[in-house]
């Protein structure tokens, strides 16, 4: 097993179709022990279904918005656990009318809050899961998508954010790696999920991927899983700063 006696933070988990849902159950079938959190009482019953599959895993309450909940979130994790081998960041908002329309209308407020959750969220959460890896070392993941390097329609200010994310992602790797901490990016292709509900036209994008990427076809939450769990393992000890794209090879392709 890939993580075995591995303890692992997972945060984004909506429902059971989230990506987070999948690259969870990756972890836990790869031996690993999780703590997975939920955004308010909304999402608890979602997230309570969900780890059934799991033995034992921590149930936590995050909104990273809120600073007292993150702090309660890592006290919880040090009490529980000790230390911390992964985080595995899947977290990503924008109101849905800065996803329509032309970019130069963004709105302050949207502009900002998008930003906040997406990205600024991440090196928050490195900084108070460093204490808890310091010692022996440990793996941080984020999602992101081919927004965040290219133009995506009705992708807009979530594109920003998502670039954001991967730089944000780059310096953490840069500055944590002597702790032996690394700092990974996952960008996976289209996926049907709750956030991508919310971007106009998703439906066509998933069949355009498909008809024109390499392996025609879609990706799942398992295949981003799968790649996660590697790179959460101690067989990607010497990987950091990357960015590997989970999209069937859609991402290389030009005209």
């Amino acid at each position: 097993m890939l993580l075995k006696g591995k303890k692992i933070l997972i945060l984004g988990i909506a429902n059971h179709r989230s990506i987070a849902a999948g690259i969870a159950k990756v972890c836990a079938a790869q031996g690993a022990q999780l703590a997975l959190t939920y955004l308010n009482d909304r999402f608890l019953k979602s997230v309570e279904k969900i780890a059934t599959d799991f033995e034992n895993p921590l149930l936590l309450p995050c909104d990273v918005n809120q600073d007292d909940q993150v702090v309660a979130l890592f006290d919880r994790i040090k009490e529980e656990w000790g230390h911390l081998d992964g985080l595995v960041h899947s977290i990503a908002f924008a109101d849905q009318n800065d996803l329509k329309g032309s970019f130069e209308e963004t709105s302050r407020d949207g502009f900002l809050l998008a930003h906040n959750v997406s990205a600024y969220s991440l090196p928050l959460l490195a900084n108070h899961a460093k204490p808890l890896m310091a010692e022996r070392g440990g793996s941080i993941l984020c999602m992101s998508y081919l927004g965040g390097e290219r133009v995506v329609t009705n992708y807009n200010v979530m594109g920003v954010a998502k670039a954001s994310l991967e730089m944000s992602a780059k310096y953490l790797a840069a500055s944590m790696g002597e702790h032996n901490i690394r700092v990974n990016i996952v960008s996976p292709g289209p996926i049907k999920t709750l956030a991508a509900s919310g971007i106009a036209g998703f439906r066509s994008i998933l069949d355009e991927v498909k008809e024109r990427n390499p392996l025609k076809r879609n990706v799942d939450p398992n295949d981003v899983g799968n790649v996660s769990a590697f790179l959460l393992s101690d067989f990607a000890s010497a990987v950091t700063g990357e960015t590997i794209h989970v999209d069937a090879g859609y991402h290389i392709l030009g005209m």
